[in-house]
């Protein structure tokens, strides 16, 4: 019998979006191994230098079938019932590899493959299939922003004409302007600015001193085109996501993926005001065996001496936040920060949620590999949250 991948659904598929895989024509029992592999993207190239891929190991039932659904992987990238575990499992063959889509105009396309046996050597291809995986639903509209100052992408659900509430979703220390978290986000009922803030056209080459002025300008400008604005940020972005709801007006919620409660690695000002920088001491850097970085005990504790000066009012706020922690951030104490916010916030009364859930990449304040931290399955699993709809008002997209 000839052996057969399938996948559902068999057409367009969001990133996001769960695949049921399933293999059938196999011998009973008979072992095999499933792989996924893809390129990391260079502009709009994939490139074979950047090659990504997983692997798992399963028995097949008496039928000569396996649903990824129900069936357990005996080992490999993963183990135990993971049914979108190839694709969760992707892993860099290159250290220091970070999967990043650039242009979320273009599919990401998975190779998916069927192969006879287990490692350490699998015997013969049996079969294969080619999946795409998109990041922009069917008739979301983008554009780029060049307003006053701000320079970013808006992009725009496929529902009805608005009002539709807005997210500013804002990223780390890479710098420049990332889109797919904020394409994936439009999909799901939400006016979404992907916000630039540096290294990016002509805006600062560095983050010496940031003003939150220009921030205050992306606020107002989803302000008009709909109720209620969210923001989400990691690291850095998850750092000034904190300081704008702590400063600025009209913040209904915040989503903070491991950032900082204090400024970092630069200042921040606002009408007056100034957070300057909280101090660095590079002694207390470690270093791994692999040559990464450990640099978590970096910088010194907002909670002493004139360090103090570098927390970030969050008694101020009026904002509702969720906090996401991973507790094995080896790049700055995420889960202590986040204690803290919450310890302020709580203290004013206001709701808050603390979660705790690419391992190695480089840093750009650092220059060269810091430790992040983290399991791929738990990160994942952690994408599936309802807070923005809860608090900015939308109904929750089918995940």
């Amino acid at each position: 019998m000839m052996v057969t991948l399938s996948l559902e659904p068999t057409g367009r598929c969001i990133w996001d979006e769960p695949v049921r895989i399933a293999v059938r024509g196999l011998a009973p029992e008979q072992l095999a191994t499933l792989r996924a592999s893809l390129r990391k993207e260079n502009g709009a190239l994939f490139r074979a230098h950047a090659l990504f891929r997983a692997h798992a190991r399963y028995r097949a039932d008496a039928r000569g079938e396996l649903v990824l659904e129900r069936a357990p992987a005996l080992g490999g990238s993963f183990v135990e019932c993971e049914p979108m575990g190839l694709l969760w499992a992707l892993k860099s063959e290159k250290a220091l590899g970070r999967l990043v889509k650039r242009d979320v105009r273009t599919p990401v396309p998975v190779e998916l493959g069927v192969l006879d046996g287990h490692d350490p050597e699998p015997g013969r291809l049996l079969c294969q299939a080619r999946h795409e995986r998109h990041f922009l639903q069917p008739g979301v509209w983008h554009e780029p922003v060049r307003a006053g100052r701000v320079r970013a992408r808006l992009f725009l659900p496929r529902v009805k004409p608005g009002p539709f509430p807005g997210i500013v979703d804002i990223f780390g220390t890479g710098g420049g302007l990332l889109e797919y978290r904020a394409s994936l986000l439009a999909g799901k009922g939400f006016a979404v600015m992907a916000l630039a803030y540096y290294k990016y056209e002509d805006l600062p080459k560095t983050i010496e001193m940031l003003y939150l002025e220009y921030f205050e300008e992306a606020v107002n400008y989803l302000l008009i085109k709909g109720p209620r604005v969210g923001l989400l940020g990691i690291s850095k972005g998850g750092e000034l996501c904190l300081s704008m709801a702590s400063f600025l007006k009209g913040i209904t919620a915040a989503v903070i993926i491991n950032g900082s409660v204090a400024s970092a690695g630069g200042g921040v000002h606002y009408k007056g005001e100034a957070l300057p920088p909280i101090g660095v001491n590079k002694n207390r850097i470690k270093v791994s065996k692999d040559g990464f970085a450990d640099i978590v005990d970096v910088l010194n504790s907002p909670l002493e001496g004139p360090d103090q000066k570098s927390f970030i009012p969050v008694e101020r706020t009026e904002s509702s936040f969720l906090f996401l922690v991973d507790q094995d951030d080896c790049n700055w104490n995420s889960e202590f920060y986040a204690n803290e916010a919450c310890k302020r916030l709580q203290a004013q009364g206001r709701r808050n949620l603390l979660i705790s859930p690419c391992q190695a990449s480089m840093h750009a304040l650092v220059g060269g590999p810091v430790i992040w931290g983290g399991e791929p399955r738990t990160h994942a699993m952690a994408q599936l949250d309802t807070f923005f709809h809860k608090h900015l008002g939308t109904i929750p997209a089918k995940l």
